[in-house]
């Protein structure tokens, strides 16, 4: 299980995948980059909002995360900016969570992009679909700890 990032290591978060996933399990997984891409991670081009991760020949990739390559990128390098990334994990973790996105209603999301120690990880999710009223019922509440927030303020004043 993967534990928390400091803040200052993120990279990029996916907030809609919490708003539509009810979040099971999280991994930490490496991930198979060119240089070109840790380049424009360093400077934060980067999104990861319609990232998700499928399972080829007993291994995971991450799809639909889309890396923007810097304007300086070299001139010999044919930068894809939504190049499939292979994530790496231990065997045990893949076939485990290959077994369980085989059931139904389960899918592989990516959470956020952050450093550790050097090196690039991506937090996905193992996580089931959320349904319409679901939705509804986190905006609600969303909105209810927002104006508990509000009169909190207005109180200190």
């Amino acid at each position: 299980m993967a534990s928390k990032p400091d803040l200052s290591q993120r990279i990029a978060d996916n907030k809609k995948a919490v708003f539509n996933y009810f979040i099971e399990e999280r991994f930490e997984a490496g991930m198979v980059l060119e240089g070109w891409e840790v380049k424009s991670l360093r400077e934060g081009k980067v999104q990861l909002t319609d990232g998700y991760v499928v399972a080829r020949n007993g291994e995971l990739f991450l799809l639909g995360c889309q890396i923007n390559p810097l304007g300086t990128a070299s001139t010999h390098v044919r930068p894809d900016a939504v190049r499939t990334k292979k994530l790496l994990l231990k065997k045990d973790e893949i076939r485990r969570l290959i077994g369980k996105v085989e059931q139904k209603g389960y899918t592989l999301v990516a959470l956020n992009l952050h450093w550790k120690a050097g090196k690039i990880k991506a937090d996905i999710g193992l996580a089931k679909g959320k349904a319409e009223h679901d939705k509804r019922d986190t905006i609600k509440d969303r909105e209810g700890k927002r104006e508990v927030e509000r009169a909190m303020k207005s109180r200190s004043r």
